[in-house]
């Protein structure tokens, strides 16, 4: 079995590079590209692009970001080769899923939202406008007061017009007034307000059942199933993305999506169902297993490999300890897949902190000294990520961030292809 907590990357590169089946599922931002404010500025490395095509086959994408629209990461790949001809010739798009496991991409681009229907995407299509226009006059109101010129460029930022995952991402509002937290506590809570009206209208449509709110970072969810707000504080931005999602978006789904076309890529058959999608799957951690051991031949059940960033730990003043992060759920889906197959899957982080996103980070320093799970520096290094009695263990780590991740996705893939 692999280790925990390891940062022995040349053990697991040897390790990966010499199991014949293997998938790689895959968060993106913060994981292959920074976090960044605006995500119009993200970019993604070419050499990175050109391993994710070596590795054909064995790596999927699973992301809440989207594929298209003008700030999907196709764009950022379009940019990164300097010429959209050549990723769609050359099979250079990222394959997988994006919006949450909702929408499916193969490598050459080609995009599908099985299970929604044209009035689910005709609602989301209008959210960005609405939300446009309620941050402009919040905005322009006191006690925020912002300026004309200002104004439209923060909506702009704010405001993601993805087509099935409309977005706030408040990170350019949160930098703004880092120095004023009651004032980012308000646009939080305005943001959550804004989005449970959505919902509102989308069940005065008929709708009620379509979607929900998604928050990143979060800290798990309540009773009733909605997601906890992760409140700001003097470090650490708390939650800055707003999601409206179609229901059934959520990430651990997408690990039995992008197991279903493996399984068809190998035996030419879909064993969950050629048309099986998020919107008809379990949304439990057990009940997604358990349709995993009735539906997938063991014999050929890959290693799977999770890569994410978003996880959380974080213990109430009342001694309460809330564990959330969207990247958590698939995660642990991918750990609990090994043991239930008895695979030695692979859980990695990747330490996302160093970008313009201010949230917890991990001090490598005090990481290396820890010696095992009992060792109280191994939960002083992770601290806010992770702590002793989480159920989901972090197998590999990677404390400098995407380009650490990158340099190793990158050998994974030429070692490899020298099988």
């Amino acid at each position: 079995m692999h280790p925990l907590y390891s940062l022995d990357h040349d053990a697991a590169l040897s390790a990966l590079a010499a199991t014949p089946d293997l998938l790689l599922i895959q968060d993106l931002d913060g994981v292959c590209m920074p976090l960044a404010r605006d995500p119009l500025t993200r970019t993604l490395a070419r050499h990175y692009i050109e391993a994710a095509r070596e590795l054909d086959g064995h790596f999927q994408v699973l992301t809440n970001g989207e594929h298209i629209g003008r700030r999907g990461v196709n764009g950022i790949v379009e940019r990164a080769l300097g010429d959209a001809a050549l990723a769609r010739s050359h099979g250079l798009y990222l394959p997988g899923l994006g919006a949450g496991g909702i929408q499916l991409q193969d490598r050459f681009g080609a995009v599908s939202h099985p299970g929604v229907s044209e009035a689910e995407l005709a609602f989301l299509a209008g959210v960005p406008q609405r939300a446009r226009q309620a941050l402009r006059t919040m905005l322009a109101s006191p006690p925020f007061d912002i300026p004309s010129d200002e104004l439209e460029r923060l909506v702009e930022t704010t405001v993601l017009d993805n087509p099935a995952s409309p977005t706030l991402n408040l990170n350019a509002l949160h930098h703004r007034y880092a120095d004023r937290p009651g004032l980012y506590a308000r646009l939080q809570q305005a943001a959550a307000a804004f989005m449970a009206e959505q919902l509102r209208q989308a069940e005065a449509q008929g709708l009620g059942a379509a979607f929900f709110v998604h928050y990143a970072p979060n800290l798990g969810h309540e009773a009733d199933g909605r997601e906890r707000i992760k409140p700001a504080d003097a470090e650490h931005a708390g939650t800055t993305d707003f999601q409206l999602m179609l229901r059934g978006a959520v990430k651990e789904v997408g690990v039995l999506v992008a197991l279903n076309h493996y399984y068809a890529r190998r035996t030419g058959s879909h064993p969950l169902g050629e048309r099986f999608n998020a919107r008809e799957a379990p949304h439990t951690l057990d009940a997604l297993l358990d349709l995993a051991e009735r539906s997938l031949d063991k014999a050929l059940m890959p290693r799977l490999i999770g890569v994410g960033d978003t996880v959380t730990s974080v213990e109430d003043a009342d001694g309460t300890r809330r564990r959330g992060g969207s990247d958590r759920g698939f995660l642990t889906l991918v750990q609990n897949l090994g043991r239930r197959f008895g695979r030695d899957n692979l859980v990695c982080y990747v330490d996302s902190s160093g970008g313009e996103v201010r949230r917890a980070g991990i001090d490598a320093a005090l990481l290396a000294q820890a010696h095992d799970a009992q060792d109280p520096r191994l939960w002083q290094a992770l601290s806010g990520i992770s702590d002793a009695d989480d159920p989901l263990r972090l197998n590999l780590i990677f404390p400098l961030g995407h380009g650490q991740y990158v340099d190793f996705f990158c050998r994974l893939a030429a070692r490899r292809g020298q099988r």
